[in-house]
């Protein structure tokens, strides 16, 4: 199968979803002429021109409200946020217009709008650019939230995205950008709210998502050639939460391992870990649940700084060593 970056299988899904159906419509800032602030839409204004891939002005406010409009009056709007911090500056929009307006008018609309927003630390893009906040949205009923960690997921997951009648907050973690992976040519989706298992193990559970899903695979890997086998689990959608997948992992390790780069206090790791805890599976446990996450201080700037306040490689391993009674 062809390889192609993570980048790419966004654009190709994007490209490919604008050719067969014309209401849906791109817009945001730098997408046309200089092709995305990562470089996702290269090519996109030549093919579909400036009526429907449309650069806006730097007011995040009006560009998630022009999606959210032109939403409920017919189009298919996909909306892209530079940096998914300055989602802050449209919170209104985002969790009281677009969340809210199919139950507020008692289903007379839908908002099928697909918000895509780069995410996540690693680019020494310091504190205002680095942010993983995607437990706001989790938060907010509503809108579904989509964390891809791989080429194909990132096609698959777009494309079911794009042809929800719901709004969706699709997070796409920079340092993903240019890693390449196999990816399917043709139309192909995936469905929302169920997790795949990227390694199989007996000892310990590893639950992630994103970027970090890498991390966890190097990790295990690592405790591998301790005897540790280790089974990582990528949720790939946040809302809707794959818990019949979190708890089925929990079941058969006993020893359960949460992984995310958000800071710890308030993330989607808490409510990982009450799924376990609330369920039958609180019965099949070896060990407590555990998390290794951000730190909960603001991003720094400096690179060593940075790699020291997110969870890596090396400080997962051990994690999955102490759970398992093991020391390095």
């Amino acid at each position: 199968m062809r390889e192609i970056t993570y980048a790419e299988a966004i654009r190709e899904a994007l490209s490919e979803e604008m050719r067969s159906d014309d209401s849906i419509v791109f817009i945001g800032e730098d997408i046309g002429i200089y092709g995305g602030a990562f470089g996702v839409s290269k090519g996109m204004l030549a093919e579909f021109g400036p009526e429907r891939v449309r650069d806006t002005p730097i007011s995040e406010t009006a560009i998630v409200g022009c999606g959210v409009g032109a939403a409920m009056a017919g189009l298919r709007p996909v909306v892209e946020i530079m940096f998914s911090d300055f989602l802050a500056v449209a919170m209104d929009q985002v969790v009281n217009q677009a969340a809210k307006a199919r139950f507020q008018f008692g289903g007379q609309f839908t908002v099928p709008l697909v918000i895509r927003a780069p995410s996540g630390s690693g680019t020494g893009a310091a504190e205002q650019h680095s942010q993983s906040l995607e437990a706001w949205f989790v938060h907010t009923p509503g809108i579904k939230v989509v964390t891809p960690s791989t080429p194909a997921d990132a096609k698959g997951l777009l494309k079911t995205a794009i042809r929800d009648a719901n709004p969706v907050l699709f997070l796409e973690q920079k340092l993903l950008y240019r890693v390449k992976g196999e990816v399917p040519e043709g139309d192909y989706s995936i469905p929302f709210g169920q997790a795949a298992v990227r390694r199989e193990g007996k000892d310990v559970a590893v639950v992630s998502y994103g970027r970090m899903v890498g991390r966890c695979l190097e990790a295990a890997a690592l405790v591998a050639a301790e005897g540790i086998e280790t089974e990582v689990i990528d949720l790939r959608t946040l809302a809707p939460l794959d818990r019949d997948s979190i708890v089925r992992a929990a079941k058969k390790c006993g020893r359960v391992l949460v992984v995310h780069e958000a800071c710890q206090t308030g993330g989607v790791g808490g409510e990982i870990v009450a799924t376990i805890v609330d369920s039958e599976a609180f019965f099949y446990l070896d060990a407590p649940v555990r998390r290794c996450c951000g730190q909960d201080t603001p991003i720094p700037y400096n690179r060593n700084l940075e790699d020291s306040v997110v969870p890596q490689t090396a400080g997962i391993a051990e994690a999955l060593r102490g759970l398992c009674g093991r020391k390095s």
